[in-house]
C-alpha cells in the first residue's frame, strides 16, 4: 500500500533491520539524513487544489520530494517490509500495549485502522471491542490485506473487516466510526490532505482521530527525521477548518511517539 503501514526504513541507526529498511524504500540511496530545520508556518491558500503539493529536486532521499505545507512526505515501505511491523522488538520499542490502554477502547465500538498493514495494531484492539464492536483495517496493498485475513482466520478473530484503500480515499463508509488511528502513518500518505478528508467524513460526531507519529521534537528517537512529525506540525495540518477536525489532548505516554489525538466536530445549523 502507497498509503500506509508503519515505520519500516525509518530507523537511523544501522542495525540488519534497519539496512532491510533502505533496501526497501529508497533502494541504494544515502541513510544520511538531511535536516531541514522545522517546519515555517504554512501559506494561508496552501489548500487550494492548484498550490496544495509542491515538488523539490533538491531534498531528504528518505523523502519523496513532494511537499504538503512544508513537510515532505516520506517513502513508504511495500510488501516485503512486513516482517518490519511483525518483530519482536516492537512492544519494546514502541509500547503499543501502553497505546492500546491509552486509547480507552469499549466494547461495540467502530474502530478504523488507517494503513494496517499486518494488523498488528488491529488485533489487538478488535480484541478491546469485541464481541459487537468492529475493526475496519484499511491498506492498499491488497497483499497486505491477504495476509491478515490469514492470520485472522489463523487466530480466530471474526471481527476485523479488511477494507481496500486508495491513496486519495479511505473508502470507508459516512459517519459510522467511532475511532480512527494511524500508527507511524499519516507523514507517508502521498495525498495527506485528501485522506484526512475522506476520514473526517466516516466519523461520528464526537467521534475521535489519533495520530501515532514519531516526535520531531526528540533528536534521541532513532528514526529517520522525515519519519517524524512534531506536535505542532500535525496540529497545523489537521487544524485546517474543512477538515471539521479540533485537537483535544496530545497523550506523551510511549517511549518514542506522540499520541495526538482530535474529535469530530458536529455540523454547525
Amino acid at each position: 500500500m502507497r498509503l500506509p503501514h508503519s515505520n519500516s526504513g525509518c530507523r537511523n541507526h544501522f542495525s540488519s533491520w534497519a539496512l532491510f529498511a533502505v533496501l526497501v524504500t529508497v533502494g541504494l540511496a544515502s541513510d544520511l539524513p538531511i535536516t531541514f530545520g522545522d517546519e515555517p508556518a504554512a501559506k494561508k491558500n496552501a489548500t487550494k487544489p492548484e498550490e496544495r503539493y509542491s515538488f523539490r529536486k533538491d531534498h531528504d532521499p528518505n523523502g519523496i520530494g513532494k511537499f504538503y505545507m512544508d513537510r515532505e512526505i516520506a517513502h513508504v515501505m511495500g510488501f516485503a517490509g512486513m516482517p518490519w511491523l511483525e518483530r519482536d522488538e516492537r512492544e519494546e520499542e514502541e509500547a503499543t500495549s501502553k497505546l492500546i490502554e491509552a486509547l480507552q477502547l469499549k466494547p461495540g465500538m467502530v474502530i478504523a485502522d488507517i494503513g494496517a498493514g499486518s494488523g498488528v495494531i488491529s488485533v489487538l484492539m478488535a480484541e478491546k471491542v469485541a464481541p459487537n464492536g468492529e475493526v475496519l483495517a484499511v491498506d492498499v496493498q491488497q497483499k497486505m490485506l491477504d495476509a491478515l485475513k490469514a492470520k485472522c482466520n489463523r487466530l480466530g478473530i471474526k471481527n476485523i473487516k479488511p477494507v481496500l484503500g486508495k491513496t486519495k480515499s479511505p473508502q470507508l463508509p459516512a459517519g459510522k466510526v467511532d475511532l480512527a488511528i494511524m500508527v507511524d502513518v499519516y507523514h507517508e500518505f502521498d495525498f495527506p490532505y485528501e485522506m484526512v478528508q475522506g476520514i473526517s467524513a466516516a466519523m461520528k460526531p464526537g467521534g475521535r482521530v489519533v495520530f501515532v507519529e514519531y516526535r520531531k521534537e526528540d533528536t534521541s528517537v532513532p528514526i529517520k527525521r522525515v519519519h517524524k512529525m512534531s506536535e505542532a506540525q500535525v496540529k497545523r495540518e489537521i487544524g485546517l477548518p474543512e477538515h471539521q477536525l479540533k485537537w483535544t489532548k496530545t497523550i506523551d505516554v510511549l517511549p518514542w511517539q506522540h499520541i495526538i489525538v482530535f474529535e469530530k466536530q458536529k455540523p454547525k445549523p
